[in-house]
């Protein structure tokens, strides 16, 4: 079968054009409805933003003029921030009570305390009180020295006390007198630690005895609770 095409060239040009011209012409209509969506989009978010922010400002002032008409509203606030406060004071304060547990393990029994002062700010004990020979005496600051301290939960044992020096001393026919200062390590009074002591069994201290003496006499003393007569003092 044999086709001949009776158009002229032109005409098919023409014709082509046409085409063209309808494609490009459906094209830029799309493209603008597209371009014309995403402006009204534009605008709608636009306008949507601005009334929320516009509510949002409205709602502070309402929020803060009923804040300042609240009466005793500085007291308040005052308040609240010093209760928000109390966990950090409380974790940060040493735990005093300790101290007598812990000379139930270290003083031993022939050693009285008539005075003690500690410094919490600067780590320092000082003990003033009698023995009943000044070899005791010299055998409790040893003890001092090699008593050793451990955390729970931590491996590994540190020195618990330093700098143990016997400021002081005098003797009489039955006894000495004796002033001790040393330096503690803070974490034996870390409220958020739980130490136990380890000390050396040098001497027999009250915590190893069933009955013994009065680790006070009359004198002074920093903290107001008693001894406890035990073998080991964990701190809680």
């Amino acid at each position: 079968m044999i086709q001949f095409n009776l158009l002229p060239d032109v005409k098919l040009q023409y014709l082509k054009a046409e085409r063209t011209k309808r494609l490009v012409m459906a094209t830029s209509i799309l493209v603008s409805v597209a371009a014309l969506g995403i402006l009204i989009l534009l605008l709608a978010v636009t306008q949507l933003q601005k009334k929320h922010l516009n509510d949002v400002d409205r709602d502070i002032k309402s929020y803060s003029a009923k804040l300042e008409g609240q009466p005793n509203l500085s007291k308040i606030l005052t308040v609240q921030n010093q209760l928000s406060s109390l966990t950090n004071l409380h974790n940060g304060k040493p735990a005093a009570n300790r101290l007598f547990d812990y000379l139930g393990q270290l003083v031993p029994n022939q050693v009285n305390i008539s005075n003690m002062t500690i410094d919490f700010n600067q780590h320092v004990i000082t003990l003033t009180g009698s023995a009943n020979a000044l070899s005791t005496v010299n055998t409790f600051a040893d003890t001092l020295k090699f008593t050793n301290y451990s955390v729970s939960g931590t491996q590994g044992t540190k020195p618990a006390f330093s700098n143990v020096v016997l400021t002081n001393f005098a003797l009489s026919n039955n006894s000495a007198s004796y002033t001790l200062t040393f330096n503690y390590d803070p974490t034996i009074f870390d409220i958020t630690q739980k130490v136990t002591l380890s000390v050396p069994k040098l001497i027999t201290t009250r915590s190893e005895l069933d009955k013994p003496s009065d680790l006070f006499v009359q004198g002074t003393t920093s903290t107001p609770s008693a001894p406890a007569n035990t073998n080991s003092t964990t701190g809680q």
